[in-house]
């Protein structure tokens, strides 16, 4: 009898263990995760500015892929920028898409929503990543000018973005989140 009596025990205090850790766990589960996602797309928008740095005055070709010919257009543009980005924000960037693909991939934002990697694009499909927001709000641009035969930068003060750029403007645009996925 005692030993039945001494196994019951250490039976019940074993479902209680087991029961006191699965509530731990329950409590746990329901508080909330940190969002590692969302610090790798933060971290991906604060790269944007230096990468795109690099490419500022490379020549202008169309179908140039920086990596490949040091030249580039406006799509290998923005495709160097975001797969470098990614990259080193930990992420996997979806892949190279000429600018009639990119922009069904990205979706409209507000202008008092903008980020760095955010495009403005015109009513012809052209467009420009806004690739550094300072703390006064003033945008700086980079994109491939066919014109120029260039890779250029120029700011939201300068007068070429109020006559031509805003005169054309279509919307400001951001990638879709589908475009960036983590590392696997």
């Amino acid at each position: 009898m005692k030993r039945i009596l001494l196994i019951t025990i250490l039976i019940l205090c074993s479902a209680g263990s087991v029961w006191s850790l699965n509530q731990k766990k329950t409590r746990e589960s329901l508080e909330p995760e940190p969002n590692y996602f969302g610090i790798q797309k933060k971290n991906f928008r604060q790269s944007i500015p230096s990468i795109a740095n690099q490419f500022i005055g490379i020549p202008y070709e169309l179908g140039g892929n920086p990596q490949q010919s040091g030249t580039s257009d406006n799509s290998y543009l923005f495709f160097s920028i975001y797969a470098l980005a990614a990259q080193k924000a930990g992420l996997s960037y979806k892949g190279y898409l000429p600018m009639a693909h990119l922009i069904p991939n990205t979706r409209e934002v507000d202008k008092n929503d903008l980020k760095n990697g955010d495009l403005i694009i015109l009513r012809d499909n052209h467009a420009a990543m806004i690739y550094w927001i300072d703390e006064t709000k003033k945008m700086y641009f980079i994109y491939a000018s066919e014109k120029r035969q260039q890779i250029i930068a120029f700011n939201s003060d300068n007068p070429v973005f109020h006559v031509y750029w805003l005169e054309n403007f279509k919307g400001y645009y951001r990638l879709s989140d589908a475009m960036l996925s983590p590392h696997e």
